[in-house]
């Protein structure tokens, strides 16, 4: 007669549910666009679909993309070297209420609204959260007209690192945030054309405590950096809430031209410091209030702090422009460094609309080589306590 033993039943029944279960990590290799489609539909926390190299149609959108924490969902180049291009459509990558979720090494070209879509798909109440862009070149998008390299909206706890997006629409940005929150965008290198009415970054629409560090504008637009901005009432995520943006962090990043390389726009707290401006073409900073209404409180409290500002005589029109509605005196400019490059014995007498103390004027910041782009400062120089601080 037999003896049974329950116990071993039991065991043997769970490893077969294990066998059952999808695996917690899997990598994928995609070569069509086709396959790409199906490895997402079948992605898993913990999927990484790794694309082959090659050119694929754009317009790809993927709606409640979902890993976990310690599991993200990542969608890469199999190969770094020469990552896959997506091209044209009306956005090459729109994603709508991920979370969890990275796109690693991609290029994303010629799409005609938007280059990346990432949105919380109108519910305001569960935003988008937990993406990471790494490494992505964005690029020629538009180009006439409101669009945008990167748009994110209703994105909370994300990261943009290492990222190149060159060419967006005429008055678009390069990532435009409209109610964004607990982000960061380090690394990154935007290059556009001075003369649009455009910006590289832009957090408006309630967008809150996000930090923009160790970048790069290269005419980015009229405004590199889009600090607030203007927003329609019903896009505002989660809420009115007085600002357009609020405690953003601006530092250690480099800026070459620009009609207005910082504007802080219906801001209630923002910080630029440990910069580099180079050559702005009509102000360095400008404060400005261009949503209006009782439920708005005017731009304030922003700090202007320990940047070189090197301009031209025969460029630049201001330090700073202020418009109406604004509380100005809320700003604090301290410890900046001005500097003519073609008359430095004029640094000092452009109009500064905010009170500063302890700007330094007319010390030559001794570029490594500014012909050239290279705006770190030589060993020599004598600015010690501003622009970008070394790693």
């Amino acid at each position: 007669m037999k003896t049974w033993h329950p116990e071993r039943i039991l065991l043997a029944g769970s490893m077969i549910l294990l066998l059952n279960q999808p695996a917690s990590s899997q990598t994928v290799t995609a070569n069509t666009r086709g396959e790409i489609v199906k490895a997402v539909e079948q992605a898993q926390p913990g999927t990484t679909i790794l694309i082959a190299p090659g050119t694929y149609e754009g317009g790809l959108h993927f709606n409640g993309l979902q890993g976990e924490e310690g599991k993200p969902i990542i969608l890469a180049a199999l190969d770094r070297k020469n990552p896959p291009a997506f091209k044209g459509r009306n956005s090459c990558f729109h994603l709508t209420d991920p979370a969890f979720v990275e796109l690693h090494d991609l290029i994303l070209t010629d799409a005609v609204g938007n280059g990346l879509n990432i949105d919380d798909g109108g519910t305001y109440d569960s935003p988008a959260h937990h993406i990471v862009l790494r490494g992505l070149t964005i690029r020629d998008v538009g180009p006439d007209g409101n669009h945008d390299g990167i748009k994110l909206s209703g994105l909370d706890d994300f990261r943009v690192e290492n990222c190149t997006i060159e060419r967006w629409g005429s008055s678009g940005s390069g990532i435009d945030m409209v109610g964004c929150h607990d982000g960061k965008v380090s690394g990154c290198t935007f290059r556009h054309r001075g003369d649009t009415d455009g910006s590289g970054v832009q957090t408006k629409g309630g967008s809150k405590d996000i930090v923009i560090q160790r970048c790069r504008f290269e005419n980015a637009g009229g405004r590199s950096i889009n600090i607030g901005g203007s927003t329609g009432l019903a896009y505002f995520r989660p809420k009115v809430d007085g600002y357009e943006a609020r405690n953003i962090t601006v530092e250690d990043c480099t800026f070459v031209g620009s009609s207005a390389p910082i504007c802080f726009v219906g801001v209630d707290g923002a910080t630029v410091k440990y910069n580099v401006f180079y050559r702005p073409e009509r102000y360095a900073v400008r404060i400005l209030q261009e949503s209006r209404g009782s439920q708005f409180i005017p731009c304030r409290n922003g700090v202007f702090s320990n940047n070189v500002i090197a301009f031209r005589s025969d460029e630049i029109r201001g330090a700073s422009n202020v418009g109406s509605g604004t509380n100005s005196d809320s700003f604090e400019f301290i410890s900046n460094h001005w500097f003519c490059i073609d008359q430095p014995e004029r640094s000092n007498r452009l109009s500064l609309s905010v009170k500063e103390t302890g700007g330094i004027y007319g010390v030559d910041p001794k570029f490594v080589d500014a012909a050239k782009g290279d705006l770190r400062l030589q060993e020599t120089s004598l600015v010690r306590d501003a622009g970008v601080r070394p790693r």
